[in-house]
């Protein structure tokens, strides 16, 4: 069963970069006491994430920051290298808030995990987007389809703000 509106997020530990390397971020640093906007992709790099998901979240940026959002964060089951190339490929460094679920925890405790194996991509996390105050979901967007990002673009989410 999945999160739900409402709902607490679960304890998990991400794997974010910083000037010193690799470092641990847990689900408390990252959302306690903030407003944050979050989205999920099923994997960096891949064309619906990367041509459509994420440009659309950092072109919102200001848009976000002005209705009261902290931070703006992604979530992958990528690794933290993966993560980083991203971001520094796609000129959100800095920006967007890179949050590696390498090993799927959170993902996996939120239930929004899906199997891509059939098209050799593993365990990945379903795409959505989430309006989270201090930990609690209020706003939960998610696809039905992975290739789809039109419930869980920035642009839908603003809409809830």
């Amino acid at each position: 069963m999945s999160i739900s509106v409402g709902d607490k997020l679960p304890e998990a530990t991400f794997t974010v970069m910083t000037a010193d390397g690799p470092s641990g971020m847990s689900t408390s640093d990252v959302f306690a006491g903030k407003k944050v906007a979050a989205f999920a992709v099923p994997g960096a790099f891949t064309p619906t994430c990367h041509l459509k998901h994420l440009p659309g979240f950092l072109d919102h940026l200001n848009d976000f920051k002005g209705h009261g959002v902290d931070t703006v964060a992604c979530i992958a089951m990528n690794d933290i290298f993966v993560l980083d190339a991203w971001a520094k490929s796609t000129g959100a460094e800095g920006k967007i808030l890179f949050l590696a679920d390498g090993n799927g925890d959170f993902t996996k405790a939120m239930g929004l995990e899906f199997d891509a194996s059939a098209v050799g991509l593993g365990e990945r996390s379903k795409r959505y987007a989430m309006l989270v105050d201090d930990g609690v979901v209020k706003v939960l967007n998610i696809e039905d389809a992975p290739a789809s990002a039109i419930i869980s673009s920035a642009d839908e989410l603003l809409k809830s703000l």
